[in-house]
């Protein structure tokens, strides 16, 4: 078995999911939940197919996103994954739960705009995503000022009232 990194690649504002299910109809589903939960979003979701035709299976709304998806997806080449980035301005929070109810949906690995890398084990069979590092280590715990500081974000950003 080996192990291999791969990079997400993408712009430094767009979002992602990272995820597996079990199902080709995934495809079709994600998409009905994505444009069914926020009219007008702008995304790109790619499959990677596990049997069959073993093929990378794609969707989307955005053709850039799609493009992405599709190149990150290959990228991983694990069987059954998904990966969907989100045009700017829209944020997994926002669909995030309506993702994860997608009857095909069997895991989510992360949800981020950082930096990220995907840890994948590669056998004679085939590829399986280990994990996943989202980001950075800590720096160090939060303050007072810090913790002000996150609250205050929280509200501008009209997610505290």
């Amino acid at each position: 078995m080996d192990i291999k990194i791969v990079e997400i690649e993408k712009p430094e504002a767009i979002n992602f999911i990272l995820g597996q299910s079990h199902f080709i109809k995934t495809v079709e589903d994600i998409h009905e939940t994505l444009v069914s939960s926020v009219p007008g979003i702008k995304f790109g979701l790619a499959f990677c197919e596990a049997s069959g035709k073993c093929l990378v299976r794609f969707s989307g709304t955005d053709e850039a996103m799609v493009e992405l998806a599709t190149k990150n997806a290959l990228a991983i080449g694990a069987g059954h994954s998904f990966i969907l980035f989100l045009g700017e301005g829209f944020y997994p929070i926002n669909i995030l739960n309506a993702v994860k109810n997608v009857p095909e949906v069997a895991r989510i690995f992360c949800a981020t705009a950082n930096p990220t890398q995907v840890l994948v084990a590669e056998t004679e069979q085939g590829r399986g995503i280990m994990g996943i590092i989202d980001g950075f280590a800590p720096k160090g715990v939060e303050d007072a000022a810090e913790k002000d500081w996150r609250k205050g974000f929280l509200r501008m950003i009209g997610y505290k009232a």
